[in-house]
């Protein structure tokens, strides 16, 4: 795996695994602790996303001339995490298990979906175009 695809591959696996934390103490009904964890996941994956809007999708629209394409497509489906996060919050405000692990059903198979695009196809691809992977690396860890 080249170096974006991999340390952005890398980012999606830590994410999971704190969504797996968070959706377990909500099936447990541990609220104060899924309150925690999905604080905890919802920092590093709001992170993650802006590293990718801010300095990823910039950089291959910039060396492709792509705007309308598959960053586009990333984007809004980071829109529709975000909104799923914040019912997915209210259900664990609400102490509400059937809510929340349902929605956590939702999220997951969206992130699922959403993580295969951009590590089969618009990871390697922004890895193929951008001549200067290392720098970009370096300022998404900088970021």
């Amino acid at each position: 795996m080249s170096d974006i695809a991999g340390y952005m591959t890398g980012i999606h696996r830590e994410c999971d695994e704190l969504f797996v934390q968070a959706e377990q103490a909500i099936a447990n009904e541990q609220w104060v602790e899924a309150g925690k964890q999905l604080a905890t996941f919802a920092q590093d994956l709001e992170h993650h996303l802006q590293q990718e809007e801010n300095v990823l999708f910039p950089r291959f629209e910039q060396a492709t001339g792509m705007t309308q394409g598959p960053t586009e497509m990333m984007r809004m489906e980071h829109s529709q995490m975000r909104a799923l996060y914040q019912e997915l919050e209210q259900a664990v405000t609400n102490e509400n298990k059937l809510q929340g692990l349902g929605v956590c059903e939702t999220l997951m198979i969206l992130m699922q979906q959403h993580n295969m695009k951009e590590e089969q196809v618009l990871y390697p691809m922004t890895d193929r175009t951008l001549a200067d992977s290392d720098a970009v690396v370096s300022e998404l860890k900088a970021y």
